[in-house]
């Protein structure tokens, strides 16, 4: 049967684009701002947003990468592609907050005066625009760890733009500038969990990794529950990319089973419980275990010749033509 696979992450291109634009603009004006009022905490959210816009540009290239059609050289195309994105994306992510956390630690025996309109100005409509870019990639974020990623990034400013308010309230009302250097460094923490969440999970399907909403002796059993099924043996169940779950696996069957009848409500059963879609399994019976387990026969075999001087000569070689 033929197997068409579309990129979790290709519908939602248009909203990744949409949301590179907005971020890429405001955050000119952002890092202007930050620089010019000497505030970490806009610095911070600028340098965050600029990890958005080179995220939000992997993903991007990521989605168009993954379309490329599947080759004999790449059998499976080019969706991986989009979960190295996403691991680029959280290497990304924790660049900047090591480089906020050290910014901060700097300003802490000397914080600079922050006027703290200005601040509250900018980080307002940051705010607004990263809610924006936030409600429109929520939904892809469920079905793509390309778009999670990127997901992962705007949110950072959402905490960004909320933290750098925040201080600029707080200097305003009190003048206490160490508000600023405190609140940059609260918002590389808060976003060090979804970080963390997000490499492990690149790293999970880098190494063919059972994805985490299976569970392996569910999927056993449910192969077992299918009549006529035996045994199950070699089973494998690991992620292509988001959305794309593979299983490869031997099952033992009665010898008078209908092997088409069992495949059907195998792949019935993988794909109800577990969205499993993408299913390659070999059907075996008693006859074929036991003729596995015979020495190969002379016509099917496969003898590699020996090398040279290994000290046995080759069959059917003429004695007079040894050496």
């Amino acid at each position: 049967m033929a197997h068409d696979h579309v990129s979790a992450s290709f519908k939602h291109r248009r909203s990744l684009v949409l949301v590179l634009v907005m971020t890429a603009a405001f955050m000119v004006v952002e890092a202007a701002a930050g620089f010019l009022t000497d505030s970490l905490v806009l610095i911070a959210d600028a340098g965050h947003m600029l990890t958005d816009v080179a995220g939000i540009s992997l993903a991007l290239v990521a989605v168009w990468f993954a379309q490329r059609p599947a080759t004999d050289r790449m059998t499976y195309g080019y969706y991986r592609a989009e979960i190295l994105a996403a691991l680029l994306n959280a290497m990304l992510l924790l660049g900047v907050s090591a480089y906020i956390f050290y910014e901060a630690f700097q300003r802490f025996s000397d914080p600079p005066e922050v006027p703290s309109i200005p601040l509250i100005v900018v980080a307002s409509g940051g705010l607004l625009v990263n809610l924006i870019g936030a409600r429109m990639l929520s939904a892809g974020a469920q079905e793509s760890m390309n778009v999670r990623g990127a997901f992962l990034e705007v949110w950072k400013d959402v905490l960004g733009s909320v933290a750098a308010i925040a201080a600029g309230l707080i200097i305003l009302l009190t003048g206490w500038y160490y508000a600023d250097p405190i609140l940059a460094a609260a918002v590389g923490l808060l976003i060090l969990p979804r970080t963390w969440e997000l490499l492990k999970g690149a790293l999970d399907v880098l190494f063919e990794g059972t994805p985490s909403h299976v569970d392996m002796r569910e999927v056993r059993d449910a192969i077992l529950s299918v009549p006529g099924v035996e045994a199950v043996h070699d089973l494998h169940v690991w992620t292509v990319t988001s959305g794309f779950v593979a299983l490869s696996g031997h099952v033992l069957v009665r010898n008078d089973s209908d092997r088409d009848e069992i495949l059907v409500r195998m792949r019935a059963e993988l794909a109800g419980r577990f969205s499993i879609e993408h299913v390659t399994v070999q059907v075996e019976n008693d006859a074929l275990e036991s003729r596995l387990d015979q020495p190969c026969l002379p016509e099917v075999c496969y003898e590699p010749p020996l090398a040279v001087g290994a000290g046995t000569q080759p069959k059917g070689v003429p004695e007079s033509d040894r050496e």
